[in-house]
């Protein structure tokens, strides 16, 4: 496909000082897009929004402080927001607490872009933006318990079985945004980017192990992970319904049997809402 020329448009990539999210910011920024570049790490936000001539902003998702100063400096900075990529995220092997005394792994992965992504909401709307979050296949081996969102009363199995979980409401929490939106023109999509060699997971014995058993090719490159993001960044028309998941460029990626479910979508965006204050 020719690339699409991306002047004049804004996009807002978070998880963006490395990885999967470096590179989609190098890529979109090729095009001609103007990347505001987020990440908690700051000489490194700093170093890829230099190499791709945008803007740093610096905020750690820990924080839901940091979450809604990030919203306050981009919508001072920014009257135009064409695309929100929801990238910032990851594996956690240890169970721990964010600042706001939530479980960290449910805040970095959900509730800090579900923050986000609300209070950029009536900007994304005017501007008839498009949202896009990193998703991921673990989603189809999800324990959702809307009763216990934290995994308080769950065994943590060195994280992987939260991850899924948070992957699966991400895909929830789209499908539940696209609803809302769905005659104001803004669109959402969540994809899955593929195994990407990343930083991501990087404490976890399981990735170390199967790393070393497959001798350093077990997955793909971030530049191939983030093509998804890229496309969906760049395409003006995407051909599939605002709310649809896609495992790398294809459409109706398999999911979780809870991942079709507009009541639980409904709830969870509502036990959300009120975990973050909205």
């Amino acid at each position: 496909m020719t690339p699409t020329d991306l002047h004049g448009r804004t996009i807002v990539i978070t998880g963006a000082s490395s990885g999967l999210g470096r590179a989609a910011a190098i890529a979109l920024a090729e095009r001609g897009a103007h990347i505001a570049v987020v990440g908690r790490n700051s000489e490194r936000t700093h170093a890829v929004a230099a190499r791709v001539g945008g803007a740093p902003f610096v905020a750690d998702f820990d924080s839901l402080d940091e979450v809604r100063a990030l919203a306050s400096s981009l919508l001072a900075r920014y009257p135009r927001i064409d695309a929100l990529a929801n990238n910032a995220g990851g594996l956690l092997s240890r169970r721990g607490r964010s600042a706001d005394g939530l479980d960290q792994a449910l805040q970095h992965n959900h509730l800090a872009p579900f923050l986000l992504t609300n209070l950029l909401l009536p900007r994304l709307v005017e501007n008839r933006a498009r949202v896009i979050s990193t998703a991921s296949v673990a989603n189809r081996f999800a324990h959702l318990d809307l009763n216990d969102l934290q995994f308080v009363r769950r065994a943590w199995l060195g994280g992987w079985q939260e991850y899924a979980t948070v992957k699966l409401e991400t895909i929830l929490f789209i499908r539940e945004l696209a609803r809302r939106t769905a005659e104001t023109g803004l669109t959402a999509y969540s994809f899955h980017p593929g195994y990407v060699i990343t930083s991501f997971g990087n404490d976890s014995a399981f990735k170390r192990f199967g790393e070393f058993v497959s001798r350093g090719s077990l997955g793909i490159s971030a530049e191939q992970g983030a093509a998804p993001l890229v496309h969906l960044a760049s395409i003006d028309e995407v051909g599939s319904p605002s709310g649809t998941y896609f495992d790398g460029l294809a459409p109706n990626g398999r999911t979780h049997r809870l991942a079709s479910d507009d009541a639980v979508a409904a709830r969870l965006w509502e036990q959300s809402a009120a975990l973050v204050g909205l």
